[in-house]
């Protein structure tokens, strides 16, 4: 049996299991237990249907997802407004989801170092700096095979700690695996299950994607090659938030959890099992944000070089200046201990904005002859339509979040 070759679908991955994610999945267990488990199956299969055209539109056309979105809008105000929402929604978004990132990597590192019998003093201001000079550290290298093959045994790692975590909580197997198939929709849960397929399909991988098959893979030929590395890596992620979803239904279901940052995992978690649950657990915690802190910004830089038409390179100085900036951003906020609430606002707004409308691109540019004979078939185009709804959803959610509305 020939394994797939691990590909650009695993920054995805390590992008979208960050602390956000195990923040959503752990209260979506403590408050309904398994029951919404159906909810992390559907939006697998959403991020593989949506992160495959961005795999392929990056492998045919030999370009990211914003170079095409800069070519093929010709209208000068229509193309204005679009670059205009992007560079916001990119920027800011994600400089304020990167100082979550760090911080779930810095209490991660917490934890460990306080199973391990370790004092640690100032580790709020010192293990951001740490996390983020690793970061800098990995980027600054310009090497893609570098960046990869860090994410993967990041990944990896978060993998096999969740993983086992969720083992040391003896999970009630037969509810488990009868949440994968019953849609059950508890009452109050519907913003949550909005959530939990929010923190998997995000716009900025499908910029990450495109442009990293792009790179990976130059021949039509390897269109099968990328849709094998979607269907190993998307899956492991799926299973990794199953996992943190079902370690929590074990150990919290009906406490009403209020987690609201990533700091607040940590006392909620930490007394779960024994010392050894909580030492993979901060494992965990630590591989999930630190991966993400690295996909980030590099999602950033792609986005911007392609849609401003900036060398995209990684050694090129306009993609550096960007994901420098991204950094930068996280490890002041991080470090500083504060919540960027209005930051964190807009930011909600041009993602609840930029989710809809990178997906509804995606999906028209998909038909056009920049696909040639590789566009999508009738059956793609049915399921990227569903999805696309999800996405509207989503966008509403996050919209009426924003303005105080729910």
């Amino acid at each position: 049996m020939k394994f797939p070759k691990i590909g650009p679908a695993f920054l995805v991955t390590a992008a979208f299991i960050g602390p956000g994610t195990i923040i959503t999945a752990s209260m979506a267990g403590a408050n309904y237990g398994v029951s919404l488990v159906w909810a992390l199956l559907f939006a697998m299969f959403a991020t593989l249907i949506l992160q495959e055209m961005a795999a392929r539109l990056g492998i045919v056309s030999q370009q990211g997802l914003g170079e095409n979105i800069r070519q093929a809008i010709k209208q000068p105000f229509a193309k204005a407004c679009v670059v205009m929402l992007v560079v916001s929604a990119i920027v800011v978004g994600n400089g304020a989801y990167q100082s979550g990132n760090i911080s779930g990597a810095s209490l991660g590192l917490v934890g460990v170092a306080e199973q391990l019998g370790f004092k640690v003093a100032f580790g709020a201001i010192i293990f951001p700096i740490m996390i983020g000079s690793l970061a800098f550290v990995l980027l600054i290298t310009g090497s893609y095979k570098v960046i990869e093959r860090a994410l993967v045994v990041l990944v990896g790692l978060m993998s096999i700690a969740f993983i086992v975590t969720f083992f040391l909580s003896k999970p009630q197997w037969y509810e488990l695996m009868n949440s994968f198939v019953t849609f059950e929709l508890p009452t109050g849960a519907t913003l949550t299950v909005i959530a939990l397929i929010g923190t998997t399909v995000v716009p900025y991988n499908l910029f990450l994607h495109a442009s990293t098959a792009s790179k990976k893979w130059q021949s039509v030929d390897d269109i099968s090659t990328a849709r094998k590395d979607l269907l190993l890596s998307i899956p492991l992620g799926a299973l990794i938030s199953v996992a943190v979803l079902s370690t929590a239904a074990s150990a919290f279901f009906g406490q009403q959890l209020s987690l609201q940052s990533a700091a607040d995992i940590a006392p909620a978690l930490q007394p779960l099992f024994g010392d050894s649950a909580s030492l993979f657990l901060g494992l965990g915690l630590f591989c999930a944000g630190i991966s993400s802190a690295i996909t980030a910004p590099l999602a950033a830089a792609f986005a911007l070089s392609g849609i401003l038409n900036l060398d995209k390179n990684l050694n090129a100085f306009g993609f550096r200046l960007t994901w420098m900036i991204i950094l930068i951003i996280g490890v002041v906020v991080s470090s500083a201990g504060f919540k960027p609430v209005a930051v964190i606002w807009f930011a909600q707004v041009a993602n609840g904005i930029l989710l809809p409308l990178i997906s509804i691109f995606l999906l028209w540019i998909m038909n056009t002859k920049v696909l040639g004979e590789y566009r999508n078939n009738l059956w793609q185009n049915i399921a990227a339509a569903g999805v696309i709804l999800i996405t509207l959803l989503l966008s509403g959610r996050s919209l009426m979040s924003a303005f105080g509305l729910l």
